[in-house]
């Protein structure tokens, strides 16, 4: 073989590894799930027990619940009441609010990055205001303060995660998402931002809610029993109000960074806004230490980022 045809070859292979390169190239940008550099929903073998990528997080127009579902999330607060009851209450519920959540979906090109806000003490003096503040989506929970506190938790909220028991007025850009555990609670939403709730429950129930109707989501029942049966293996009664917004963030996030979890550095359960007066406060009928370990390990496992504050 000439110098010529050796090298008249050799740039022939150049030619072919560079097509291939750029082929492989494409392939891997329109298979990723996301632009970030790894996405949460990005498989392992211990996640995949506990990832089911099917379950629906929020209740919609075309939702199906089964009785099964229903028959587990009846019994979390005494629910007397039937499934039938339970069907009406929600096609009702979805002629006053959007039929479906308002969720930016999965994209090649577009790396949802969403910080998880809890009330843990532990976010004293951990000045992680700036950083919270730099996300896109910023979900928070229950009565979480912002005003005074805003160099530790920082200031910006685009999804309230709440229960009635726990709710809290909102402004015009941020998310209502009800926790509802009864069939009380999805009328108390839409008798709340309309006419008033006058019902009673375990504790006062705000009569009236300042929110935007065009931005309330509800969890989905079964959702809740997801998270309890494949994500706590049935521990606790049901899961706490933060962890299911941790769940609910890894499904509707590519990278999720989290805040405010867990107990302060002297291992009190409490909250950032309040002075303890009860050193032996726990976390209830939710399995607190449980959830705290699951998501020490997800951070383990990079399917999150997990700032302790202390």
């Amino acid at each position: 073989m000439n110098f010529k045809v050796r090298v008249f070859t050799f740039l022939l292979c150049v030619a072919f590894i560079c097509v291939l390169l750029r082929v492989l190239c494409r392939f891997s940008i329109h298979t990723n799930p996301c632009a970030c550099e790894k996405c949460s929903s990005e498989d392992d073998p211990w996640s995949m027990q506990l990832f089911n990528k099917s379950a629906e997080p929020f209740l919609s127009s075309k939702a199906d619940l089964s009785e099964d579902a229903f028959s587990w999330w009846k019994h979390l607060q005494d629910e007397r009441r039937n499934f039938s009851v339970y069907s009406k209450t929600v096609n009702n519920l979805f002629e006053m609010f959007p039929p479906s959540p308002d969720l930016t979906g999965p994209s090649p090109g577009y790396c949802r990055k969403c910080a998880v806000v809890g009330n843990s003490g532990n976010l004293k003096k951990s000045y992680y205001g700036p950083l919270i503040d730099l996300y896109d989506v910023i979900i928070r929970m229950n009565g979480g303060v912002t005003k005074g506190y805003e160099r530790d938790v920082g200031t910006r909220t685009t999804h309230r995660v709440m229960y009635p028991e726990s709710a809290v007025d909102l402004d015009n850009t941020t998310h209502l998402v009800l926790v509802p555990f009864k069939i009380q609670d999805l009328e108390w939403l839409m008798k709340a931002m309309t006419t008033g709730f006058f019902g009673e429950s375990y504790m006062p129930v705000k009569s009236n809610i300042k929110a935007n109707k065009d931005l309330v989501m509800v969890i989905n029942p079964a959702f809740m029993k997801y998270v309890h049966d494949s994500w706590l293996e049935n521990k606790g009664r049901y899961p706490s109000t933060g962890f299911m917004a941790l769940v609910l963030a890894l499904h509707i996030c590519d990278k999720v960074y989290v805040f405010g979890y867990g107990a302060d550095k002297d291992g009190n359960w409490n909250h950032y806004w309040e002075n303890l007066e009860d050193q032996n406060l726990k976390t209830g009928v939710h399995p607190g230490t449980h959830e705290y370990d699951i998501i020490k390990k997800l951070a383990e496992k990079q399917k999150l980022t997990f700032y302790t504050g202390w």
